[in-house]
């Protein structure tokens, strides 16, 4: 089955449980940097939490993520677009946002509207990679160049500097740029620190608000990854009897986490638990802690399969799920609007904001079978 039969098929189901297993079908053979048209798999305010209850865990996974989505009554102006699209890293969590972009491009395709767009990044995050591909896209033939910022201090000002050359530029996925920043819009999650805090909030309760507790952060200068630690950190410094032991960047990577996990753990044996701010690294802590025996407990972020089949079995206490879909549904409708010379107002917001549910392990199985096909 080619893309366009499977797109064709996942349409015509129109159940969310459905779509959503044809679409992560994909997620799982996606592996290298994409373009549009590529197999890709799997975020509309502020972020909603909720501990789902062991009898309500199909209402919180219904709402975690959104795959069942119609384009606005904007018309384009154009009926072609070209786009161009950088983001962090290569990751399975910008393959998901990929998946909702595809869909909105699939559906200007059967309004008569043609949308093309690079879709790139490094293979580790980068800040002096991702202003050299800007700058390229910047002597390109595009509409609008959207980012998912790497770093918001040394990228911000570059954003600027294409603005006021004329370029069309958002931001998207998880990372806004610097406040001030001359970009038009930003479609993505808005609220990074409160997810630090929701997550952390939720582990010093299970702690009885008392610990030791170490802080793996991610990629350093990534404005997801540092805000929901400094949310972390600030959430524990209102508590007298917990104590945070180590905070590490493991770039984003399962085995650097790990290490890092062994590490801390060696240094730390008491330690009571681990706050981690990306999708890689509640897997690499859950490695570590299995195969240390510890009974530290783990939150972090995101839909990994192994990070959910961990939360499942009870080595992860919850995680704060991103609605990926959405985001990269509604990037591609913005960036229409913004190619058309429309500015942020009554068309789409200056900043859309998108959905992260916090779910525990009563969610992990139906979130594992609507995500993966299984609960496995």
């Amino acid at each position: 089955m080619n893309l366009g039969q499977q797109h064709k098929m996942v349409r015509s189901i129109r159940t969310k449980h459905l779509v959503a297993v044809v679409l992560l079908a994909l997620l799982i053979l996606a592996s290298s940097p994409f373009k549009a048209g590529d197999a890709h798999a799997l975020s509309q305010d502020m972020a909603r939490t909720a501990e789902a209850t062991p009898t309500e865990p199909a209402d919180t996974i219904q709402s975690a993520v959104d795959f069942d989505h119609d384009l606005d009554a904007y018309v384009p102006k154009k009926n072609r677009y070209n786009f161009y699209f950088t983001y962090k890293t290569v990751h399975a969590w910008w393959d998901a946002v990929a998946l909702g972009m595809e869909d909105a491009q699939r559906q200007y395709l059967e309004k008569g509207v043609t949308i093309t767009y690079e879709y790139v990044a490094p293979e580790a995050a980068s800040a002096k990679d991702q202003k050299r591909r800007l700058l390229a896209a910047a002597q390109g033939n595009y509409d609008v160049i959207g980012v998912d910022v790497a770093d918001e201090a040394a990228i911000s000002p570059v954003l600027d500097e294409l603005v006021d050359s004329g370029a069309k530029v958002m931001t998207f996925s998880s990372s806004d740029a610097a406040a001030g920043c001359k970009r038009i819009a930003y479609v993505g999650n808005t609220h990074n620190y409160e997810d630090g805090v929701q997550l952390t909030e939720a582990l010093c309760k299970k702690l009885g608000y008392k610990g030791k507790v170490a802080i793996l952060v991610g990629s350093a200068g990534a404005p997801c990854h540092e805000d929901r630690a400094q949310g972390a950190k600030d959430t524990i410094s209102k508590y007298g009897n917990m104590e945070i032991v180590a905070t590490e960047y493991d770039m984003d990577s399962i085995d650097l986490a790990h290490d890092l996990t062994v590490e801390i753990l060696k240094k730390n044996p008491d330690l009571d638990g681990i706050i981690c701010c990306n999708m890689s690294n509640p897997v690499g802590a859950a490695r570590a802690i299995t195969e240390k025996k510890s009974d530290a407990v783990i939150v972090g972020m995101d839909h990994d399969r192994e990070a959910l089949r961990y939360l499942k079995d009870g080595v992860i206490y919850c995680l704060g799920v991103q609605d990926c879909y959405s985001i990269g549904f509604d990037t591609l409708q913005v960036a229409v609007k913004i190619a058309d010379g429309n500015m942020p107002g009554e068309l789409f917001p200056a900043k859309t904001n998108e959905v992260t549910t916090v779910i525990f392990q009563p969610d992990a199985a139906k979130m594992l079978e609507m995500l993966y096909g299984s609960a496995l």
